[in-house]
């Protein structure tokens, strides 16, 4: 009888429907996932205003949604590994949609704090969830476009909260903004009924059958037997833990890809949380400063895109070098008075090679941890990265409360991005130890 080998079908498949369908749905789950991470950035200078925060408090009640971030991929990453990334997904959806809509509400900083916090818990636990689902699916020689792909709706999410800014926050106040996510509510049966489950899982539960149906729709010209075997590397149903990211040569690469998480995640919401509120300072009208998170967030979507377009065809974690490398320098750039044309096309390359990069990390990592341990990896590098998105708002805020010149504020939001240079190139020399390693192996046993 013959034995199919699921990972082989994956790799070899044509680009179909079905992929068009998991692209679409997670792209659309990011898409509110981004939403809802940008909107403290946009509605920041109102809020502070009415509540009279300093800015020091400012970033310590934009950091609640982080804290909730690390934990929630903390533990939706691993719970997902086995409870199936279907179930961790629709968890993760449902808590931030609830306690965003429940912001609205919020009398009080410690009120919004809260919710905040519970929002982050599902933003945290669904991005590893949705990359980890489609990374699995992915053909392989489209795996870090269709993973850049899909994660550019969370960069839209982001345009889509400025854009809205723009129009509701001088008609409607604040509020409005975080009511506005009673929309992905309305969509949930749409994701319960279309989005599917993980194959390996089914095959790690011994669902054979769903596992087949699955592969079917991955590759309907496939000739499968009812009781064909399936087999899959990375299945064998043994408890894996977190101690597995630094075994099998794996150590370099895990601690290095969390330094670069790290370093990126304090850029992007370093940026996204005080780029309205520095740009405001700096005497530029609020609609004009919402303008620039807009242009930010469109060059993440561009940066994403044109990343995974080259991660495909040359190696991922190089590309993930010289995008941090451009990052450091626009950054730079950004407190220097230049013509407006300038200045945006500095904040667009910004949003590509920081926010861009984010995503193309997520991908790099998906591709670094095997199947049974993947949204465990991808969860642990994105909890562990959310410290530094914690640190952003706050070092925003401190560096505002101490009045330094507008360029020393952005120097100082571009320096992470060259130690995350130093970390990417580790974690590129560890890929290669690690697929040498994993060649001779492979040798040995036949």
């Amino acid at each position: 009888m013959q034995t199919i080998d699921v990972h082989e079908v994956i790799d070899g498949a044509r680009f179909n429907r079905f992929h068009w369908l998991i692209m679409g749905l997670c792209a659309l789950l990011l898409i509110f996932d981004g939403y809802d991470l940008f909107i403290y950035g946009v509605v920041l200078p109102v809020i502070m205003e009415e509540w009279g925060l300093t800015p020091l408090q400012a970033g310590a009640l934009g950091s609640y949604a982080l804290f909730g971030m690390m934990f929630g991929a903390l533990l939706f990453g691993t719970l997902a590994d086995r409870i199936g990334r279907k179930k961790g997904i629709t968890i993760c959806f449902l808590l931030f949609s609830v306690a965003t809509v429940l912001n609205g509400f919020a009398s009080s900083p410690t009120e919004f704090g809260t919710y905040r916090f519970l929002a982050g818990l599902g933003c945290g636990g669904l991005m590893p969830n949705v990359v980890a689902l489609m990374n699995e699916y992915a053909p392989k020689k489209l795996r870090s476009t269709l993973v850049a792909l899909m994660f550019s709706g969370y960069s839209l999410g982001g345009m889509c909260s400025a854009g809205l800014g723009i129009l509701i926050l001088p008609r409607f106040g604040w509020e409005m903004m975080f009511f506005a996510a009673v929309v992905p509510l309305l969509l949930l049966p749409l994701i319960l009924r279309y989005l599917p489950e993980s194959v390996g899982f089914l095959v790690r539960q011994g669902r054979n059958d769903e596992a087949r149906a699955m592969l079917k729709r991955v590759q309907p010209e496939l000739e499968l037997a009812p009781d064909s075997p399936l087999v899959m590397a990375e299945t064998s149903g043994k408890k894996n833990s977190v101690l597995d990211l630094f075994r099998d040569g794996r150590l370099v690469g895990t601690l290095s890809i969390w330094v670069a998480f790290f370093c990126c995640l304090l850029m992007v919401y370093a940026l996204g949380s005080w780029l309205p509120k520095l740009m405001a300072n700096a005497g530029y009208s609020l609609g004009s400063s919402l303008s620039f998170l807009l242009a930010l967030n469109f060059g993440g979507m561009f940066g994403a895109i044109l990343g995974g377009w080259l991660g495909d065809r040359f190696d991922l974690g190089k590309v993930v070098v010289a995008f941090f490398i451009v990052a450091v320098a626009s950054i730079s750039l950004l407190g220097i008075k230049t013509p407006m044309p300038v200045l945006y096309t500095l904040i667009t390359i910004a949003g590509a090679t920081v926010i861009g990069t984010q995503i193309l990390l997520y991908a790099a990592a998906a591709q670094f941890y095997g199947l049974s341990i993947r949204s465990t990896g991808l969860g642990w590098a994105s909890g562990i990265g959310r410290n530094g998105a914690i640190v952003g708002p706050l070092l925003g805020g401190a560096l505002l409360g101490i009045n330094l010149p507008l360029q020393l504020n952005f120097i100082a939001f571009a320096i992470p991005g060259v130690i995350a240079v130093l970390a990417m190139m580790l974690f590129v020399l560890a890929g290669k130890r690690q697929r040498l390693a994993s060649a001779s192996l492979l040798a040995a046993r036949a």
